[in-house]
């Protein structure tokens, strides 16, 4: 397995942007698809963003599409989250997630897909 460690979170006022990375170590990264979920108090976690193990295929949640944009670097082993346009409501931990998939052109939406998360970050949007 993979083992994933997030980092880019912060405080941002509204209409801004961040960009979290999630470092992976371990097997081999392009092997398995990544995913971004999000995580408020008292509410399930949230599928946000998921990419292929080649990064060909991506796939956002409704709310996300047109604001958020997933990437992955096979050769650096990370997977990145810009967010642009950022509401408050935004405001979340952020986790990383990681499924291992025969097939490169595959994602991945539902939290139980996944087999590795990260601890996440947290981002806090002002309004």
């Amino acid at each position: 397995q993979v083992q994933l460690v997030e980092s880019g979170g912060g405080l941002v006022q509204a209409g801004g942007s961040l960009r979290l990375s999630c470092a992976a170590s371990g097997r081999t990264f392009s092997n398995y698809a990544m995913g971004w979920f999000r995580q408020t108090p008292g509410k399930e976690r949230e599928f946000v963003a998921a990419i292929s193990g080649s990064g060909g295929t991506t796939y956002y949640a409704p709310s996300d599409k047109g604001r958020f944009t997933i990437s992955r670097d096979n050769a650096k082993n990370t997977v990145s989250l810009q967010m642009n346009s950022l509401k408050p409501e935004d405001t979340a931990v952020y986790v990383c997630a990681a499924a291992h998939s025969s097939d490169p052109t595959y994602i991945y939406t539902w939290r139980s897909d996944y087999n590795t998360w990260g601890q996440g970050t947290q981002v806090t949007v002002s309004s």
